[in-house]
């Protein structure tokens, strides 16, 4: 299979195989099929990878299984563990050629990549690692005699990820399901799949057997369907679009029934209190909003400010969104990215569109100031209406929506009005205000007086239509894993 070079941050080449990672080898699909890759910072074709097709990714079920009967089985859970740092430790040694990857493709910028991606994918790791050996089940008296429970791995799993933070989010899947003793392969999505050709070659570095680890690249539509319906993959992870997640839930159900953990979208609020240390609203409210493009499922969407303090907030809000550096994601001076491809930044101008075309007041944002590629400023809508479509849709971009409110009671009412409920933050100095709304909020995690921090033994993870399962966390094992009750009777002497 055909090996590309391309080059990476500060000109330095950097070499992918572009073949479906398959039993620890590189391969052509079967058809020859093959999935064009875009630079979104140019518009430009950079490279051509193997699209899979079904005949495909009944192979990957083939070598997963075969490695989940045979030598993984008999791994020792401390070596599975030690495999997870090893991989960890090549992806830290490798981080410029992964960091240009996720720049190249999906738009990254590769400070950010290296300064966050990469060592978040790299903790997740190292503390599922350190979980791997320590996986118990409880023993139980029952009038019988006694029993007790184990907790073994699923079999051959799978995981479908998004484009947005691809490698961080595949290392959420990977780490806990090899630490459980799964084998799994691993869809890299369509629109950024690079990182995942590097992260094969550092699998089999690693010395991963083969089949444990497959990682293939192709449409959602083909590749992801097959996964979905396959009668040979007993769980399926899979984090992306609510849409998307509905056709996964379906395809269980009519195949399998195989267990399904979804992270799907958000629309996430942001509540300023009156007695909020107001610059550092400012600082996390931005960053919730314009980190990685707005392309966040816990994006900070919607901003609720209290009305005392609401026309400052807006003042200020306007003009940080405004500082940034549009241009080549691989650049140290670029502080802005391109959105991940053209389809996407025509949704997101045609909610921008609309908001102006509703007459809403607009705060900051600037004119798009680069010649090519997909590029989108930042721009923030005030006084929106709880029932406009900016409030209520996921834009899955660089756009904010902020709103006015008087008291906590109204407040909690406006954040919770929402079909999803992944993220959410406060900012207040009053600790039982943080405490009392903190439960009140519809929401698989809030922050206080920060957004969006992600940590390994922190779980991640939805409710109502932002999906269910958990990431990361000693509660992502569960996912992984099924209990099994063995019950002795105790004979009469």
């Amino acid at each position: 299979m055909s090996t590309i070079e391309l080059r990476g941050v500060g000109g330095k080449p950097v070499s992918v195989n572009t073949g479906l990672f398959i039993n620890n080898e590189f391969q052509p699909s079967v058809g020859g099929d093959v999935l064009p890759v875009e630079n979104p910072a140019t518009g430009d074709l950079l490279a051509s990878v193997s699209s899979a097709q079904r005949v495909d990714v009944d192979a990957a079920v083939s070598a997963a299984q075969a490695a989940f009967r045979g030598p993984w089985k008999d791994v020792l859970p401390a070596k599975r563990g030690e495999l997870l740092l090893q991989l960890a430790s090549l992806m830290e040694r490798d981080i410029d050629d992964l960091a240009s990857l996720e720049a190249l493709d999906a738009g990254i910028l590769a400070g950010e990549s290296k300064g966050l991606h990469v060592p978040q994918a790299c903790e997740t790791l190292r503390y599922f690692a350190g979980w791997a050996d320590k996986i118990t089940g409880q023993l139980l008296h029952i009038p019988q005699g006694y029993a007790y429970t184990r907790r073994e791995p699923i079999g051959v799993c799978a995981a479908i990820v998004p484009w947005n933070a691809p490698l961080i989010i595949t290392c959420w899947k990977l780490a806990p399901a090899i630490a459980a003793g799964n084998t799994l392969i691993i869809k890299t999505p369509e629109a950024a799949p690079l990182y995942g050709q590097k992260l094969a070659a550092l699998v089999r570095e690693a010395g991963f057997p083969p089949g444990v680890i497959n990682i293939i690249t192709g449409e959602g539509p083909v590749a992801g369907q097959a996964l979905a319906e396959h009668l040979g993959v007993k769980k399926l992870a899979f984090t992306g679009s609510s849409i998307a997640g509905r056709q996964i839930l379906k395809a269980s159900a009519d195949s399998n029934f195989k267990k399904v953990s979804l992270e799907l979208g958000g629309k996430s609020p942001s509540i300023v209190f009156a007695d909020a240390d107001l610059e550092n609203a400012l600082f996390w409210t931005t960053l919730g909003i314009t980190a990685n493009n707005g392309q966040v499922c816990a994006a900070g969407s919607r901003i609720y400010v209290h009305s005392s303090v609401y026309e400052k907030f807006l003042h200020s809000f306007g003009e940080k969104i405004k500082q940034s550096s549009p241009g080549d994601p691989l650049l140290p001076e670029s502080t802005k990215g391109p959105i991940v491809n053209k389809k996407q930044m025509s949704r997101i101008m045609g909610y921008i569109a609309h908001a102006k075309e509703s007459g809403l007041r607009v705060i900051g944002g600037s004119e798009n100031n680069t010649s090519q590629g997909y590029f989108v400023p930042s721009v923030a809508f005030a006084d929106v209406p709880n029932d406009s479509r900016l409030m209520q849709e996921e834009i899955f971009g660089p756009v904010a929506s902020i709103a006015k409110f008087e008291t906590e009671e109204e407040v909690i009412g406006l954040a919770n009005n929402s079909s999803y409920g992944l993220s959410a933050a406060i900012f207040t100095s009053n600790i039982h205000r943080a405490d009392r709304v903190s439960a009140a909020l519809e929401s698989g995690q809030v922050t206080v007086n920060c957004w969006g921090l992600l940590n390994a033994n922190a779980p991640f993870g939805g409710v109502k239509e932002s999906g269910f399962g958990r990431d990361m966390g000693q509660e992502a094992l569960e996912d992984w894993l099924v209990t099994k009750s063995v019950k002795h009777n105790i004979l009469p002497a």
